[in-house]
């Protein structure tokens, strides 16, 4: 990278130019009556008991088991939170907090150890009935994600996503917790972050059906992985909907690019293409398919390479049409920006082919933004206002579920960067539903501290300490969750208001 000064002093220009809706507000504002309030989790991030009552092995417990060191401190997620055991307690916080839902995700090997629905477990079963009627019982809606990165071993094995086939069982595995749950499930989420599961192979070999070939098994991934959510949302609207009555989206990831100078606008929108767009598109633009330049780009890049045809596999006529309009709403997970440019650098920096190199573009963050616990998290409220001012222009502004937004923090219960941060966020968030974006639902990430895939248990993000060191896993409230719980009890953004912690948490349940 050259003229990093130059770099920060541009970046600095353009954040006060994008950042003229936000600056010098922090005034109180009124929450939409009907903007919905939750916080998420993840199977193998919290519930522990990750071989009891019958549950067979995922891709996460073959790493953490025979790559330990792999994720930091060589921790694994055989006990978690434990929140196998200690689920009451999960909805005793989320009552607390005062939520309207809250959103989780079930175990694919806990249900059907031998991946398919030949055998079903019946102990599983019950772990979530339980956990689903603890919550209806204080009128808290459960929002579950089918499928959250851990993959059952067995099917890794077969070739995980990169095999066709994956698209029937993961398909039939759905049709299983449709039937099992549907009943009193009205938010489902096929895929959490599938740019994750398929292309994240460098950081997370887990998360990934392609580490080894990045820029061609990826985007095999992809187009399985697209086929399938649209097999599965489907199967829902033809054979459940009618009774049942939920609704089934996608959650997709992204961060927001902004151009370092006007040249890099070009750039900037390559990332986002390659990084969402790659996944948006074929469901919620009307072409129905990949963006043009995504197409356009491997297609020419594959023939410079010397392969005889696209690395990116293309759709068929007919499942353009099963996957083109596939959902109810558009699901994301947004937490930081970037800087974007391009320049002769670009070239031969990356490896090739690889998914990096297709996209062709450097990012970096600035060293003035507000830092997180984890290396890539910056506090940048005004590109989370950005990105959802895009997806209203580019998508025809569909309902959005905003299903994580967070950040991490080493531990404590102090945790005002948490509280700067979500404030921010929600304003920006609030500045585009005034905007015209159909907002409908915000989850912050996450309830609990769990397990941060590699980085283990050294990044926090929990709204709720958990004490790692005590054998029940003891939950605390941080800070944060006390300036949550305020915001969502009075439907007030309010920057003034200071918590009394030592009156602690209490349900103000009706």
């Amino acid at each position: 990278m050259f003229g990093l000064l130059g770099y920060t002093c541009l970046a600095t220009i353009l954040v006060v130019v994008v950042n003229s809706k936000n600056t010098s507000k922090h005034e109180a504002r009124k929450l939409p009556d009907d903007l919905l309030f939750g916080a998420s989790t993840a199977s193998y991030q919290i519930e522990g008991a990750w071989n009891l009552d019958g549950k067979s092995e995922s891709t996460w417990d073959r790493l953490s088991h025979h790559q330990p060191c792999v994720i930091h401190n060589c921790d694994t997620g055989d006990i978690a939170a434990d929140s196998y055991h200690q689920y009451k307690r999960d909805v005793e916080m989320i009552r607390e907090l005062g939520l309207d839902f809250y959103r989780f995700s079930l175990s694919w090997t806990r249900i059907l150890p031998t991946s398919f629905p030949d055998q079903i477990n019946e102990k599983g079963v019950q772990y979530y009935n339980n956990l689903i009627n603890e919550m209806l019982k204080y009128n808290i809606q459960p929002m579950v994600t089918i499928y959250h990165f851990d993959l059952p071993q067995k099917l890794q094995d077969l070739g995980g996503w990169n095999n066709p086939h994956i698209v029937d069982w993961f398909t039939d595995y759905s049709r299983v917790v449709f039937e099992l749950f549907g009943d009193r499930v009205k938010y489902w989420i096929s895929f959490n972050e599938p740019r994750e599961i398929c292309a994240h192979s460098t950081l997370e070999p887990a998360l990934s059906s392609s580490y080894s070939v990045s820029g061609y098994a990826n985007y095999m991934c992809a187009k399985n992985l697209l086929v399938a959510h649209a097999n599965v949302y489907h199967l829902y609207n033809n054979e459940f909907r009618k009774v049942q009555g939920g609704q089934v989206g996608i959650t997709i990831s992204s961060a927001w690019y902004e151009p370092e100078s006007e040249k890099d606008i070009e750039a900037a929108e390559d990332i986002i293409q390659f990084e969402m767009g790659i996944y948006a598109n074929p469901i919620f633009s009307e072409s129905g398919d990949y963006p043009s330049i995504v197409k356009e780009r491997i297609a020419a890049k594959s023939k410079e390479q010397g392969f005889p045809r696209s690395r990116l596999p293309q759709f068929t006529p007919e499942e353009v049409d099963l996957i083109k309009g596939s959902y109810d709403f558009f699901g994301l997970n947004h937490y930081t920006t970037y800087m974007v440019y391009r320049n002769e650098s670009v070239y031969g920096h990356y490896s090739s082919p690889s998914f990096d190199d297709d996209i062709e573009v450097i990012s970096y963050q600035d060293d003035s933004w507000d830092s997180g616990a984890s290396l890539w998290m910056k506090r940048v409220p005004w590109g989370f206002y950005k990105l959802l001012t895009k997806i209203r222009e580019d998508y025809n502004n569909p309902p959005v579920f905003i299903t994580e937004n967070g950040f991490s923090t080493r531990g404590g219960l102090i945790d005002d960067d948490r509280i700067k941060y979500y404030r921010t966020y929600i304003d920006a968030m609030l500045d585009a539903i005034e905007d015209g974006s159909d907002i409908r639902v915000y989850a912050a990430w996450s309830l609990m501290d769990n397990f941060e895939w590699v980085m283990g248990y050294s990044e926090r993000f929990g709204l709720y300490e958990v004490d790692y060191e005590s054998p029940e896993r003891t939950r605390t409230p941080r800070k944060s969750a006390y300036v949550y719980k305020e915001m969502l009890r009075t439907r007030v953004l309010d920057y003034s208001y200071e918590p009394d912690m030592s009156l602690g948490m209490h349900f103000d349940d009706n």
